[in-house]
């Protein structure tokens, strides 16, 4: 087994995963690999729901037991839903490690969805769903993915509509529990000042109770769409645009060069080619970002800015050429070390904060079922060719969908 993570099976087929690292600090998180991408058309927004619904009760505490449980001790306890799982995750100071995996195990386990408490929650989630009604560069992205996978279960809002909640409720969230989320489909990702045995005792005293489960439902790769590009009036004070495509999938290895790419094009640093080329030389955009999104069978790139609205067609120019040349001039030698070298240390800092760390290793293990350690992902990123790259932008920026708000 690879030096730098502890990996074990539970009995009922939850796998763990561990690495050891010097802190005071221990994190944890159980990722269940069922989210909105595996709702009915009639569950829209339950997936994210019954997330919500973690928190407001089990068969062993109150709502406010569970979000004082930890808060009381100076940690956290939090989750998110995504299109392809729902995560739980808890930041504790390690003495406090066994108490925040109890209650992972407690909430996700035993949750009882009280229809008092979820009449509260769903009013919640309206506010949220109108928060990003009232943020243009968010509401943007979901219409988007919804237009590139539309007619596949990827293409609706994870929040889901004010209609769709007002169907769901106890029952209902219990149903879709059942149906998806299995054992087969859980990691318990921890990382921490924390022996890899004491770990596997804690996962087996909290997790292993719960009787084995296995997924009975499989995913239907999202069909071809039609390149698109379409206006929409939203009022907004910029022009708001997003061109993208369909792009590479988890599990296949042109994901790492065009990840590569899409750093290069519009990552997070100064000097990425389109903040360059839009920001620093011609002073035409603010927010501007290139970004890559890969699910289990497909995934979505996207280039996203916001501008005055005189200057968007003059912005999609500028990206435009960016992407040909990318398209028809291999890197040199030096770009594409540079490049390596940038996304590497990236990497590197990122792992830093743990957290992301350990949630990233937890859903590699859940889709991959390995994990690459930091040196094999080196190896990986150093490998990568020109010729790849040229391949890559070729292949995904070839035929891009438009949408645009004004």
């Amino acid at each position: 087994m690879k030096e730098e993570f502890y990996i074990y099976n539970l009995p009922n087929g939850i796998r763990g995963i561990h690495r050891r690292v010097k802190s005071g600090v221990a994190r944890c998180s159980l990722i269940i690999g069922a989210g909105s991408r595996d709702e009915f058309a009639t569950e829209y927004g339950i997936a994210h729901f019954a997330e919500h619904g973690f928190f407001k009760g089990t068969t062993h505490r109150k709502a406010y037991q569970v979000n004082c449980r930890l808060e009381n001790l100076g940690g956290e306890l939090n989750a998110f839903t995504t299109k392809e799982d729902t995560t739980v995750h808890a930041t504790v100071l390690r003495g406090d490690f066994t108490k925040a995996a109890e209650l992972i195990a407690d909430v996700v386990f035993n949750s009882t969805f009280p229809d008092k408490e979820l009449d509260k929650e769903r009013e919640v989630i309206y506010d949220e769903i109108n928060t990003y009604k009232d943020s243009p560069m968010d509401m943007i992205y979901d219409t988007f993915e919804d237009m590139i996978f539309k007619g596949s279960e990827l293409g609706h809002n994870i929040l889901g509509s004010k209609r769709d909640l007002m169907r769901h409720n106890s029952a209902a969230i219990h149903r879709f529990i059942e149906r998806t989320h299995t054992t087969d489909q859980m990691v318990f990702a921890t990382i921490g000042n924390i022996s890899n045995s004491r770990i596997e005792q804690i996962a087996n005293r909290y997790f292993a109770a719960k009787s084995a489960s296995t997924k009975s439902y499989s995913r239907t790769v999202p069909a071809p769409y039609e390149q698109f590009v379409v206006e929409m009036n939203k009022h907004t004070h910029q022009t708001h645009c997003i061109i993208g495509n369909r792009a590479y999938s988890l599990t296949e290895d042109k994901r790492l060069p065009f990840s590569l790419l899409t750093n290069i094009l519009g990552g997070p640093c100064a000097n990425s080619r389109l903040n360059v080329s839009l920001r620093e030389r011609n002073g035409l955009s603010y927010n501007i970002e290139a970004n890559y999104t890969p699910y289990s069978d497909c995934g979505m790139s996207a280039i996203y800015f916001s501008s005055e609205h005189c200057n968007a067609d003059r912005c999609r120019e500028i990206i435009e050429a960016e992407l040909m040349k990318l398209q028809n001039t291999r890197l040199t030698t030096r770009q594409l070390a540079m490049a390596k070298r940038q996304y590497i240390a990236q990497m590197t800092i990122a792992t830093e904060g743990n957290e992301g760390y350990m949630l990233g290793v937890g859903r590699s293990l859940l889709v991959h079922g390995d994990v690459d350690t930091l040196e094999e992902a080196y190896k990986k990123i150093n490998a990568v060719t020109a010729s790849q790259i040229m391949e890559v932008a070729n292949e995904i920026f070839t035929n891009n969908s438009t949408l645009i708000y004004r």
